[in-house]
């Protein structure tokens, strides 16, 4: 049911899955969705298109790989809106299989965006997050373990399932990719995995600030999810899904219900999905099975208060 106190961020949210995840937060959700985009004319111009088809949000510029940026849409937030329900980090970035960009260009640039940006985001808008707040990242299935590092023995693979990974530990996998780069060693690394590592690592990072808010009172779920591939300027518009499809799954972890203690997961297809392999869960075991199966027994596990898009 629709809130008129609930405020809801999206970052990215001008166009593609970002833009179809602030309108099923109109939808359902209600209250002040804050539209975040770097360039403010095209932000704007989302905001408008929005308001043609009958849904309200507002216009908040944010660039999630610049500090101040981050900090002043920190200020606006505390100044006008007074805290955050919903945040949905969206924003990222993909350069094309056919780039001839110099590798640490490319590496720099995707890791810094869809990593670090997304972190830095999370850490200065935290205090702000609501009692039952819920914070979802955008990953892809190319953060699952198996795709990345199908070695199960693989040093780098294990540190990432260490109950003792820390954020600092995630980074320093980051900036050993960039020596790898430099030293032209992939001992460790695929050569052009830039996208790949920095979803993986966000998945991780995910996991790592799930168990640091796991004694935090106000009770806040971070969880992350595969919206599918989408037809998006980012996949060149090859992918099969509409916006509205790639934005069921993220709309869902925004809206995971009270009472609901699922932490630091992997979602994909509205189901719970293992991000070490390629399997679902069900009911605490191994489903291989097609996720629309057993949809019931997950809206009884999940809630039945999310958006389902048409």
């Amino acid at each position: 049911m629709a809130s008129p106190s609930k405020v809801s961020v999206v970052t990215g949210g001008n166009k593609g899955i970002g833009y179809a995840i602030c309108r099923g937060l109109c939808n359902q959700v209600g209250g002040t969705v804050i539209l975040t985009a770097r360039n403010e004319q095209f932000g704007r111009a989302a905001v408008a298109k929005l308001k043609e088809e009958g849904y309200e949000t507002v216009f908040e510029q944010l660039d999630i790989t610049d500090t101040y940026s981050i900090v002043k849409f920190k200020e606006r937030v505390t100044n006008y809106y007074g805290g955050i329900d919903i945040l949905c980090n969206n924003a990222g970035i993909a350069y094309k299989c056919a780039s001839t960009d110099p590798l640490m260009e490319k590496a720099v640039n995707t890791l810094e965006t869809n990593l670090v940006g997304t972190w830095n985001v999370t850490n200065y808008l935290l205090p702000l997050m609501k009692a039952g707040g819920r914070i979802c990242n955008v990953s892809s299935m190319c953060g699952i373990l198996d795709r990345m590092w199908p070695d199960k023995r693989h040093p780098i693979r294990l540190q990432l399932l260490s109950d003792a990974l820390t954020e600092e530990a995630i980074m320093k996998i980051m900036r050993d990719y960039y020596t790898a780069i430099e030293c032209n060693d992939y001992k460790h690394y695929k050569k052009d995995s830039a996208y790949s590592l920095s979803k993986v690592l966000l998945t991780a990072l995910t996991r790592v600030q799930a168990r640091l808010l796991q004694d935090d009172p106000r009770g806040i779920l971070i969880n992350c999810c595969c919206p599918g591939y989408v037809s998006t300027d980012m996949s060149s518009h090859k992918g099969p899904l509409t916006i509205d499809e790639g934005a069921r799954t993220p709309l869902m972890v925004c809206q995971l219900v009270q009472g609901c203690t699922i932490t630091g997961e992997f979602f994909r297809e509205m189901k719970h999905f293992n991000w070490e392999g390629n399997y679902y869960y069900h009911k605490g075991e191994i489903s291989n099975n097609d996720p629309s199966e057993h949809f019931d027994d997950y809206q009884k596990l999940l809630g039945a208060g999310y958006y389902v898009a048409p």
